[in-house]
Order: C-alpha cells, then structure tokens, then sequence
C-alpha cells in the first residue's frame, strides 16, 4: 500500500483535537484606535506606553495618548526601544511600569517595542529574570497588553511569543506560552507609511518567512493553512509595492493584514528552521531579524522542499510562480525560485554584502548550529534537521 503524503488528511488527522488562539479583540483599518475605545477603557487605571525614540514624536504616538485619555486611562511613557530586546531593556521597562504605578501596558511600535511589553509584563506578574522563563510555558493571567504596531511584519501583536536576548549569553532566547497573547491588537495601514524602505522590506519578508514556515509545519491545521496562503498571496501581491511606494496606503493595508495573518498561523502552527537559523545570526552578528529571515529562505526552504514536495508546490501556484501543468517538484522548485526573487526586489544583501566577516562567521558556526536545533523550531521542518544539517547550509550562505 502507498503511504498517503504528509498533509494528505487521514481518519486520525480529521478527528485529532486542535488548538486554536488569538488575540481576544482584534481592531482593524483606518482609525483603528478610535474604533478599540471600548476596550481601552477597560484595561486598567495606568498604562505604561512602551515605545522607541523615533516613534514616541510620532503623530501615531500621539494619537494613542489621545486615545487612552479619551478612555480615562493614565499613561506614562518607556521610549527607550533603540534595537531588537534584551533583558537589560526589559528590566528597565518593568522598572518604569513599577516606578510610575502602572497596571496595564500598551505597545507602539515595531516588533522590538511589543515583544518587549510582552516580556516585562511577564516580570510584573511573576518577578524573576526573562532568563527564568526560557524553556517554561507562560501560564495565567498577565497584566493586560495592547499591541499597535507600526510596521507589517513580526505579527508579534497576535502571537505567544517574545524574542530576547540574553547579554549573559548571547543567545536569542524565544519565550513562549499563550498568556502572552496581547489582549488587544489595533492594526492601522497608516501607522505603516512612514516605514523606511529597509524596514518594510525586512518586516514585509519576515511575514512571508512566518506564512511559508506556518504552512509547511508539521503543526499545520486548516485554520492556520487558511490564514498563512492567504498571507503569502498578499506578500507577494503587495510588498513590491509597499517597497517601492511607502506612500501606497493600498500595498500597505493589504501588507498589515498579511502580517496579522502570518502571525496568527505561527501562533498556532509555530515557526520551522528558517527562524531557527536566523536568531543565532542576530544574536551573534546584530542582523535584524526580518533581514537574516531573508538571507535564510532560499537555502533553508531548498533544504525543506524533498519533505513535501505538494506543500511546497501549493504555494508555488497560489502566486502564480507555477501553474498545474507543472508537477509537484517543478512546482516546488519554481517557488522557491519566486521567493529569490522577491528577495531581489527588496534588496537583501548576502552576509558578505552586509559586511559580516566570513572567518568569524565560520568560528561560531558549531555554535550557531547547536543553539538553532536547541531552540526547537527546526523540529517542526518537515523533514528531520540535524546539526550537521544546520551547519552545512550555514556554510553554504557562503558559496
């Protein structure tokens, strides 16, 4: 008898019990902060806003003072997010939320400000150092959190996770668990516009790396593969655009709601190796994330693609990279193909042409390696992912 393929849906796959999670309000489109007034008005009596320089004289920035004030909420301000999070700004943010009497959090901003608000608000709750948490599922109540981001990409404001790094260690370290869910979410296109070029590329590519990696999960479900195809086709519809015209508030919404969905199927779906991968590269050489995401796909959904061809050839058709004249490997291999060249558009450097030093690259290969596979994401790949895997096609980001 012929084994069925992977994802082909058997008796034990149909009746198996799923998780599902998200945000518990989601808020979106234009003046979205106008239309989550009932729910900020019930968040707390202080929230902290935790937010970086640029943004916090932004009129974005402004408009949700205006916001929380209209909702009776006091506020007090953190506007010390200058880069992707480590447990040195995290305590400094929790020591805000204490010094100012807060009991609630917002976040606005990129990925960095959110998954910030969600690791202090792990400590406001449960003391301790971010570090405690590695390895262990968030549990219980936190206080509550509501996400705005400004760019369209992490997705951060509807997942379970937070990326920090640990200074003592170097490593990024994912924390996980559905309490960190933000109780709100509030997704405006025109908080978007003023993105520079390189962060909507990076974000933008961020998100297809969440979509591509959700739906080629081994945690994938129906409810995740709905939302992550849909992201993909929009990613690739859109971000060009985006890209080129920060003005197009067009290229941009479609560009939020992409990178809302992504996040919502990595919530629940998880990420593969290409993230697995991509944090070792920031920790160690201070590539923003969404950037190492991208000098990743290539290589890493190459290495992927003889897992399940059929998956992979799904997506090639749904952007229209290949056509079902094709066979599923030709399909595969030309959507593979397609993402390059997104990548391209978007001007993504190699390492080299980003100015990492090839002999220190390969120093801490070992231990990329290592810390890729210990953080669990290469585990849900589609085919098993070794060490030496790992190493091969860090190696090959070189050739």
């Amino acid at each position: 008898m012929t084994a069925l393929p992977r994802f082909a849906l058997t008796f034990t796959e149909v009746f198996m019990s799923r998780e599902f999670l998200m945000p518990r309000y989601v808020v979106t489109g234009e003046n979205a902060l106008e239309g989550a007034a009932k729910y900020f008005s019930v968040m707390g009596k202080k929230a902290l806003i935790i937010t970086g320089t640029v943004t916090a004289k932004s009129a974005c920035f402004s408009a949700l003072e205006s916001a929380l004030d209209k909702a009776g909420v006091a506020h007090a301000a953190f506007p010390d997010i200058h880069g992707e999070p480590d447990d040195i700004v995290v305590n400094a943010a929790l020591s805000a939320y204490r010094e100012n009497g807060c009991d609630c959090f917002a976040a606005i901003g990129g990925g960095s400000a959110l998954d910030t608000m969600k690791a202090a608000a792990v400590l406001a709750a449960k003391g301790g150092r971010i570090s405690d948490f590695l390895g262990k599922q968030i549990e219980g109540r936190l206080p509550f959190m509501a996400a705005i981001p400004t760019t369209a990409g992490t997705g951060s404001e509807a997942t379970r996770f937070t990326v920090i790094t640990d200074t003592a260690t170097d490593v990024k370290m994912l924390i996980s668990g559905a309490a960190l869910i933000p109780d709100l979410a509030v997704v405006d296109p025109e908080f978007t516009v003023s993105a520079p070029k390189s962060i909507t590329a990076a974000t933008g590519l961020d998100a297809l790396t969440h979509a591509v990696e959700s739906f080629t999960s081994k945690k994938a479900q129906p409810l995740t593969d709905s939302a992550a195809l849909s992201a993909v086709k929009r990613i690739f519809k859109n971000l060009p655009a985006a890209y080129k015209n920060g003005g197009d508030i067009s290229a941009r919404s479609e560009m939020c709601m992409a990178a809302l969905e992504a996040g919502i199927a990595i919530n629940n779906a998880s990420v593969t190796i290409v993230h697995g991968m991509s944090r070792p590269i920031g920790a160690y050489f201070h590539v923003p994330h969404g950037i190492s995401n991208a000098m990743l796909l290539e290589k890493c959904l190459g290495f992927a693609l003889d897992g399940n061809y059929p998956r992979f050839a799904e997506l090639g058709r749904a952007v229209g990279a290949a056509d079902f004249s094709d066979n599923d490997k030709t399909a595969s291999e030309k959507f593979i193909g397609a993402v390059g060249e997104l990548c391209a558009v978007c001007e993504i450097p190699t390492l080299e042409g980003y100015g990492i030093d090839r002999g220190k690259f390969f120093e801490v290969i070992d231990k990329m390696a290592q810390d890729a596979v210990a953080s669990g994401s290469p585990a849900n790949t589609v085919k098993p992912v070794s060490v030496d895997d790992v190493k091969n096609i860090y190696r090959s980001l070189w050739d």
